[in-house]
């Protein structure tokens, strides 16, 4: 049976603390977000999570680097922004696509603006933040593309924006093969992410080594 990854955790600040307060709270130890006001701890991670994650993030990394579309980053990157309703948002997502013409900023402790994609791998205890609330977050923000991967149950969703603004399922399941709109040229074939072949083999499949 796999064991889940445990990160040493911090008390949380007690009550309501802005953002300023918050930062100042946290380290490069601690992994946590923080909504309205409120500081949420991430939860541990299992070894299947940190799998599918490292393998993801490496091909889309090389595939960024190699086309020079922009930059890949994981956590502890934050990336915070404020929805159409107010709600103000510090969120650190699995996986987060930057490119090059984004116009949004980083600071020296989290990227302020909207990222071109984000991935979330789900953690079992974790599903609904990811596949709802963060999903409602991602869209009124204007995320245009954000990828849900549940490892546990091998089982991927794809979610693009349409032209109202409101996310669209455009590929779920546990196979096949998915093409990015955000990441010009690259697809995926999602058996990947559960069978993991070696990165090098499927960076020959994709032309990139």
């Amino acid at each position: 049976m796999e064991q889940p990854i445990y990160a040493e955790t911090r008390t949380p600040p007690q009550g309501r603390v802005s953002f300023e307060e918050f930062l100042e709270w946290l380290d490069e130890d601690t992994h946590a977000e923080w909504v309205d006001g409120e500081v949420i701890l991430k939860i541990p991670v299992s070894v299947e999570h940190q799998k599918a994650n490292s393998f993801l993030y490496q091909i889309i990394s090389a595939w960024m680097n190699y086309h020079r579309l922009g930059e890949t980053y994981h956590p502890p990157l934050l990336v915070r922004f404020t929805l159409p309703n107010g709600k103000r948002v510090a969120r650190e997502p699995d996986i987060v696509v930057i490119l090059n013409s984004n116009p949004g900023a980083f600071t020296e402790q989290y990227f302020e603006g909207v990222p071109d994609l984000i991935v979330e791998v789900v953690s079992p205890r974790r599903r609904n933040v990811d596949r709802l609330t963060k999903l409602e977050e991602y869209e009124a923000a204007g995320v245009p593309e954000y990828w849900v991967i549940d490892p546990e149950r091998r089982y991927a969703e794809f979610f693009l924006l349409d032209e109202s603004g409101a996310y669209r399922i455009v590929m779920s399941g546990s196979e096949g093969v998915y093409r990015s709109r955000v990441l010009e040229g690259f697809w995926l074939e999602v058996r990947w992410l559960w069978e993991r072949p070696p990165v090098w083999d499927v960076l020959k499949q994709l032309g990139i080594v």
